[in-house]
C-alpha cells in the first residue's frame, strides 16, 4: 500500500518551510519538482530540525555550476561536499528525489543517481523541509511504500501515452514487474543479476511466449533505481534512470483491458505511479 502526501501550490511561496508528516523514516522518499529561473545564481533544499540542517542541497551557478552538500549543527556549518556539474540547468524543469536510508541520503536528479550524503545527525530528528532561492517549485511529495509484493489497479487501463514510474532500491535477487489483464500478462519485465540480463515476455492462453533478453546494465544492486514504462501504439518503451534501454512490441493489443500493475521480488520501493 502506497501512502503518499503531496503538497502543491508553492509556485508563489518561496521561501517556505513545510512539515514532514511523522518525520523521516528509513525507506521514505522525498520528491521535489520545479523550474530553475533562467538567471538563477543559486537555490537550496534543506532538511531541518529547528535551526539545525541535516541536509543542505545547494545548486550554485557560478564557476560553471555545481552542487554543495552540507549540514549545520548548533549554528556551525560542517565541511562542504561538492559535486559538478549541476544536473539542474538554468531555465529548465527538474526533479529531485531524496531517498532516506539508515546510513545516508541517496540523491537522484531527473531520474538518475547523482550523489550520497552520510548522516551527520539522526534522521529521526528531521521534521521539516525548507526551500529558497531562484527556483519555482511545483510539487513536494513524501512517499512511504510497504514491502513487495505490490499490486495496484491502473485506472482506466493502459492507453497510448500512459506512463508508469517505479522507483526504489533493487537487491541481489532482482525483481519482477507484471502488467496484467484478466486472463494473462501483457508485459513481464525482470532484471536478473545472477544471469546479468533483463527478461521480457508475455503470458497468454496459459503459456509463456518467447523471451526477449537484454543486457542488464545500467541497473546496479543497492543503488537508487527508476524504471519508467511508456506505452506507445507499437509497444512498451522502458527507460532506466532516464535512459531508454529496452523496447517490447505489444502482443496483447486490447490496452484498456491491461489494468493491474504487480511488482514482486527483492526490491525496496520508494515511489510508484501506476
Amino acid at each position: 500500500v502506497l501512502r503518499c502526501l503531496i503538497r502543491n501550490g508553492f509556485t508563489q511561496t518561496v521561501p517556505f518551510c513545510s512539515p514532514i508528516p511523522g518525520g523521516l523514516l528509513e525507506g521514505m522518499s522525498i520528491t521535489v519538482c520545479g523550474r530553475v529561473f533562467p538567471d538563477a545564481n543559486r537555490f537550496h533544499v534543506d532538511l531541518q530540525n529547528a535551526a539545525d540542517v541535516a541536509l543542505h542541497f545547494n545548486p550554485r551557478y557560478n564557476s560553471g555550476g555545481y552542487i554543495v552538500h552540507n549540514s549545520r549543527l548548533n549554528g556551525v556549518w560542517g565541511n562542504e561536499e561538492n559535486k559538478a556539474p549541476t544536473p539542474f540547468p538554468r531555465g529548465h524543469l527538474f526533479t529531485l528525489q531524496i531517498l532516506i536510508t539508515l546510513s545516508s541520503y541517496k540523491i537522484s536528479a531527473n531520474g538518475k543517481p547523482f550523489s550520497e550524503f552520510k548522516h551527520r545527525m539522526p534522521l529521526t530528528h528531521v521534521d521539516k523541509i525548507c526551500m529558497a532561492g531562484m527556483v519555482r517549485p511545483s510539487l513536494i511529495a513524501f512517499q512511504y511504500l510497504e514491502k513487495v509484493p505490490y499490486k495496484s489497479i491502473i485506472d482506466g487501463g493502459l492507453r497510448s501515452g500512459k506512463v508508469i514510474i517505479i522507483e526504489g532500491v533493487i537487491n541481489p535477487d532482482g525483481m519482477e514487474i507484471f502488467l496484467r489483464h484478466k486472463t494473462g500478462i501483457a508485459f513481464y519485465y525482470s532484471p536478473r543479476f545472477d544471469e546479468n540480463v533483463v527478461v521480457c515476455n508475455s503470458y497468454e492462453d496459459g503459456t509463456w511466449g518467447d523471451e526477449e533478453i537484454y543486457e542488464l546494465m545500467p541497473i546496479e544492486i543497492g543503488q537508487p533505481l527508476q524504471v519508467t514504462i511508456f506505452c506507445s501504439h507499437q509497444g512498451y518503451e522502458v527507460f532506466v534512470n532516464g535512459e531508454q534501454t529496452h523496447t517490447y512490441s505489444h502482443r496483447y493489443t486490447n490496452l484498456e483491458e491491461i489494468d493491474v500493475l504487480d511488482i514482486r521480488g527483492d526490491v525496496q520501493l520508494s515511489f510508484v505511479q501506476p
